[in-house]
């Protein structure tokens, strides 16, 4: 019995490591993501900054990618940003698999 409740106890323990990893590397994709699309809106330093900062905000809005997306395709829709929705969701890609990466290296 006590084996069983070890494996169970180190299921529980990947579990919440797994979604904290998860946690980070979104967070850390949002910012770049962010970084991105501040330079394709013609921001730099603390501008940029400030804009990479409300991209990661707007992941709390609902489960998944939409919000970010959404945020990014209104914003450079505003600005005039020739991006179509395939490049932004091709850089969120890109990006994740950069930031997964990157967290699994720390």
């Amino acid at each position: 019995m006590t084996s069983m409740k070890d494996r169970e106890e180190g299921f529980e323990r990947k579990f919440v490591i797994d979604e904290e990893q998860r946690f980070k590397a979104n967070a850390r994709r949002n910012w770049s993501l962010g970084m991105w699309a501040a330079v394709k809106l013609g921001k730099s330093g603390v501008e940029a900054e400030v804009y990479a900062k409300a991209v990661v905000v707007s992941d709390i809005a609902e489960p998944g990618d939409h919000d970010v997306f959404r945020k990014i395709r209104a914003d450079f829709d505003a600005a005039g940003v020739d991006q179509s929705d395939h490049q932004i969701r091709r850089t969120m890609d890109e990006l994740m698999a950069q930031a997964i990466e990157q967290i699994k290296n720390t």
